[in-house]
């Protein structure tokens, strides 16, 4: 189980490394235009804000446990994650937009299994 929650930590790192490079790096419209119709409704701070927070999570995911330093803030940016997906399904909800609702669930899914295996049976020891 510790490979399974190793490869699923990489992969939400990789999606929300991309996702967080992707607010951080392109203007509000262009965000818009490519199909995040959701940041019509939020100040280009706001977006920028959530960008950083995915990137830091991403970081998180990953970096602690491979340093062996505060391996503790792995499951922590794993529950963050899934606190930001409940976020962003009730944003897509209000919005009507089913499938982008379908993706929140999934990492929301694979965030609280990383967390539930991180601080409980699959915890790091020092």
């Amino acid at each position: 189980m510790n490979v399974v929650l190793w490869i699923i930590a990489g992969l939400l790192a990789a999606a929300f490394l991309g996702a967080g490079v992707m607010k951080l790096s392109k203007p509000k419209d262009q965000l818009i235009a490519s199909g995040m119709g959701w940041a019509e409704n939020y100040s280009a701070g706001a977006i920028k804000a959530i960008g950083g927070v995915e990137l830091l999570a991403a970081v998180g995911l990953v970096l602690p446990a491979l340093l062996d330093i505060a391996p503790v803030l792995v499951p922590l940016a794993a529950a963050g994650l899934a606190v930001i997906m409940v976020g962003a399904i009730v944003i897509h909800a209000r919005r009507g937009e089913r499938q982008a609702i379908i993706a929140n669930v999934v990492l929301l899914i694979l965030a609280a299994v990383v967390a539930w295996g991180r601080f409980g049976p699959y915890a790091f020891t020092s």
